[in-house]
C-alpha cells in the first residue's frame, strides 16, 4: 500500500499546479460524520471477548487439480503459542497481494482469537504460488472451490466442516466467484467493496479505459508477486523458479492487456474476457448468506447495490453503503484503522463479521440479528445522517425527469432554447472528486486536495445547469442523463456530474457518469426502467454496437450515472455539470482518440430533441 501512495503522489503534485487552486481544502462537516457507539441495551448482542492467540503456520501446499502448487498460512487459535487441539470452524481468504504483507493479506486475528481458523492463500501466479496469474480467470475461479473443499475436509484435523470467506476488493471478488459453484462446506461470505462488472465498472467505463486505476492496480499485482516467499531461505530453487513465472507473466498478462486495450484492441470493448471476470454474471448461483459493503464513492461504487438486490432475492443478506472511496471501505476488513473514516451506528466492521458468521457458519441462534442490522444501512451525504431501510433504493422512491433548458437551467417543467456548446477539452476531470475516487483508489485524500469537495474550477471547462433548492431535495439510486448531442467529430466522450452547490459557490461532486458517443448503441431489455422511464441504461460496448456520429446532428446519448445518496438542502442548488472527458479517470483508447478531436460538442434541449435527467427522489 506504501508503494501506491509512491505512485500517485506525483499525480497529486501535477493536479494542484495545473488547476492553480488552495492545496488544502476543509472536508464539510457532514462528509465525515461518525455515529456515536450506543452502550448495548440490557439482553443485547455483545460480541464474545477473545478466548484464544494466534499461531500461524506457513506456507502449507495446496496442490490444485490441474497439478498447481498454490501456497497457504493456516492462522489457528492457540494458546501459549501452540495451535490448540480440536476443530473449529474456518474462514477462507484469497489475496492477489501476497499473504506475507500485513493489510494486504486480509488478516483477522479479531476472528481466530474468537476460535475460528483462517486459511490465507496467495492466487496462482502471485505471492508463493505457482501458475500464471490471469485476474479471475476460470482457471482461477475454479481454484477458490477447491480451496473452500480443502478447507471443509475432514482431513484437515482442525477442520469441523464449516466454512466461511471474507476479504476485501479482490479478496470480496473471489468470494462470490467461489459460492458461485457451490462448494461443499460453504456456509456465508462477507464481500468488502466487491466489484460486480469488470468492464462497466472500472476498466472500461463508460467506454473508455481506468487509465486513472488499472495500471497501478496491475503494477501492484505485478510488484507484490516478486517479492522472495518465505519458503526462499530452506528451498531456494523453488523460489527463483516462482519469481521466475512471476516476472515473465507480468509481459504475458499485465502489459499485452494494457496494451491491447490501448491500441483498440478486443481488450477495449465489453465481450467474454470481462463477462468471465464480472460477479453479476454469476451471482445468482450464489446460494449462501451474504453481507455486502460498498462505498458511495468506490471504484465499485456501481454494482455494489446491484449484488446486495439480486442476492436479497434468494438469500439472508445484508448492504452497508458508507461514503467511502476504495481504500476507506476496504480498510477494516484489512485490519487498518483510517483516521477521520466515517462509521455506521452500531458495532464495529470486525464485530459484524463476527456476528454474521456466528449466525451463519457457527449456526449459533440469534434472534436479535433482524431487528439490530437492518437490510440496508446507508449514510445520506448532505444531511449526513445514516440512515436504514428494507431495500435499495429505498422504499418509496419515485423517479422524476428534471430538463435541462434555456439560461443552462434545471427544471422539472419543460425545457427549451437552443443548443449549449461544450468546448473539446481532453484533460477535463483532473479538479475534481472523480481524481481522488478513481486516481488511486482514494489515497489521493491524504493529500488535502481542495478539488475533492469543490468542482467550481472543473464546471468552467463545460457546461452546467442548475436548479434553485427550496426544500430538502433526497436523492437515493441510479440515474439516468438522457442528453441530445450532435458533434463534428465521429466520436467523443460525454461525462455528466451530479453536484451540490453551495450558497458560497463551492461545487461538491456526488456521483457521475460517463458515455463514448460511438458506443451509444442501447439495449433496451437489459435496462431499468422505473416510473415510465429508462434510469439505468445498458449499453452493450461491443466492437460491432460502434456506430460513428453523424456529423453535426443531433443524436439521444443515455448516460449512465453511478447511484446516489445525498440531500440538497433549501439554499442551495443542484447542479448537471457537463464536460468531454475525466481525465485522468479516464483515457480513450488511440483510435478513439483521434476520432474525438475537434471543436466539442453541443446540447440540445428544444421539445423536439429534449435532454433531461432521470432523478430518484425520495419523500
Amino acid at each position: 500500500m506504501r508503494r501506491v501512495t509512491r505512485w500517485t503522489a506525483p499525480l497529486a503534485t501535477a493536479a494542484l499546479a495545473l488547476t492553480a487552486v488552495p492545496a488544502v481544502h476543509a472536508a464539510p462537516a457532514t462528509a465525515l460524520a461518525t455515529a456515536p457507539a450506543a452502550a448495548p441495551a440490557p439482553g443485547a448482542w455483545r460480541p464474545r471477548p477473545a478466548a484464544y492467540d494466534v499461531a500461524t503456520e506457513k506456507d502449507i501446499v495446496l496442490t490444485m487439480s490441474d497439478g498447481t502448487e498454490l501456497v497457504a498460512d493456516v492462522r489457528r487459535p492457540a494458546r501459549g503459542g501452540r495451535p490448540v487441539a480440536g476443530r473449529f470452524p474456518v474462514i477462507v481468504t484469497m489475496t492477489p497481494y501476497n499473504k506475507t504483507l500485513p493489510g494486504a493479506n486480509m488478516a483477522s486475528d479479531h476472528l481466530v482469537k474468537r476460535g475460528y481458523v483462517q486459511i490465507i492463500v496467495d492466487v496462482r501466479g502471485t505471492g508463493g504460488s505457482r501458475g500464471k496469474w490471469e485476474a479471475f480467470s476460470a482457471r482461477e475461479q475454479r481454484d477458490g472451490k477447491e480451496i473452500v473443499e480443502w478447507a471443509a475436509s475432514r482431513k484437515r484435523p482442525w477442520s469441523d466442516g464449516r466454512v466461511g470467506m471474507v476479504g476485501a476488493s479482490y479478496g470480496g471478488i473471489n468470494q462470490l466467484f467461489t459460492a458461485a459453484q457451490r462448494p461443499r462446506g460453504l456456509k456465508a461470505l462477507f464481500p468488502v467493496v466487491p466489484m460486480g462488472d469488470a468492464y462497466r465498472d472500472v476498466i472500461g467505463t463508460g467506454g473508455q479505459l481506468g487509465l486513472g486505476f488499472v495500471p497501478f492496480w496491475l503494477a501492484a499485482v505485478g510488484g507484490t508477486s516478486l517479492i522472495p516467499p518465505t519458503y526462499a531461505g530452506r528451498d531456494p530453487r523453488k523460489a527463483q523458479q516462482v519469481l521466475r513465472e512471476h516476472f515473465g507473466n507480468i509481459g504475458d498478462f499485465q502489459i499485452r492487456m494494457l496494451l491491447d486495450a490501448l491500441a483498440g484492441g478486443e481488450k477495449a470493448f465489453d465481450g467474454p474476457f470481462y463477462r468471465t471476470r464480472s460477479p453479476l454474471e454469476v451471482v445468482d448461483r450464489v446460494n449462501v448468506p451474504t453481507f455486502v459493503v460498498g462505498g458511495e464513492f468506490d471504484i465499485f461504487q456501481r454494482s455494489e447495490p446491484m449484488l446486495y438486490q439480486r442476492l436479497a432475492r434468494r438469500v439472508p443478506a445484508r448492504f452497508v453503503y458508507g461514503p467511502w472511496y476504495h481504500i476507506d471501505g476496504a480498510a477494516p476488513a484489512l485490519g487498518l484503522t483510517l483516521p477521520g473514516t466515517p462509521t455506521p451506528p452500531g458495532p464495529p466492521l470486525a464485530d459484524l463479521m463476527l456476528r454474521w458468521f456466528d449466525r451463519y457458519v457457527r449456526d449459533v441462534p440469534d434472534p436479535g440479528l433482524d431487528r439490530d442490522v437492518p437490510p440496508v444501512t446507508y449514510f445520506e451525504n448532505g444531511s449526513g445522517k445514516w440512515r436504514s431501510t428494507t431495500q435499495w433504493p429505498p422504499a418509496g422512491v419515485r423517479y422524476r425527469a428534471f430538463q435541462l433548458s434555456k439560461g443552462r437551467t434545471l427544471t422539472p417543467g419543460k425545457g427549451g432554447g437552443g443548443p449549449d456548446a461544450v468546448p473539446y477539452n481532453p484533460f477535463a476531470g483532473l479538479c475534481t472528486r472523480s481524481t481522488i475516487q478513481w486516481a488511486g483508489a482514494g489515497f489521493l485524500k491524504f493529500f488535502g486536495l481542495a478539488c475533492e469537495y469543490d468542482n467550481s474550477a472543473n464546471d468552467r471547462l463545460g457546461v452546467v445547469y442548475d436548479m434553485p433548492v427550496t426544500r430538502p431535495l433526497r436523492l437515493s439510486g441510479p440515474i439516468n442523463a438522457h442528453l441530445t448531442v450532435s458533434s463534428a467529430a465521429k466520436d467523443g466522450q460525454v461525462t455528466v456530474r451530479v453536484e451540490d452547490v453551495a450558497p458560497d459557490g463551492r461545487a461538491t461532486q456526488l456521483t457521475a457518469g460517463w458515455q463514448v458517443l460511438s458506443l451509444r448503441a442501447l439495449d433496451k431489455d437489459r435496462s431499468d426502467r422505473a416510473d415510465g422511464m429508462i434510469v439505468r441504461p445498458w449499453h452493450p460496448f461491443t466492437r460491432r454496437s460502434a456506430k460513428a456520429m453523424p456529423k453535426n446532428r443531433p443524436v439521444p446519448i443515455d448516460v449512465e450515472v453511478f447511484p446516489i445518496a445525498a440531500e440538497i438542502k433549501p439554499g442551495h442548488r443542484l447542479r448537471i455539470s457537463v464536460q468531454t472527458a475525466d481525465f485522468p479517470h479516464l483515457f480513450p483508447p488511440l483510435p478513439q482518440l483521434g476520432d474525438s478531436v475537434g471543436p466539442g460538442l453541443k446540447i440540445w434541449h428544444d421539445p423536439k430533441n429534449p435532454s433531461w435527467v432521470a432523478l430518484p427522489v425520495q419523500p
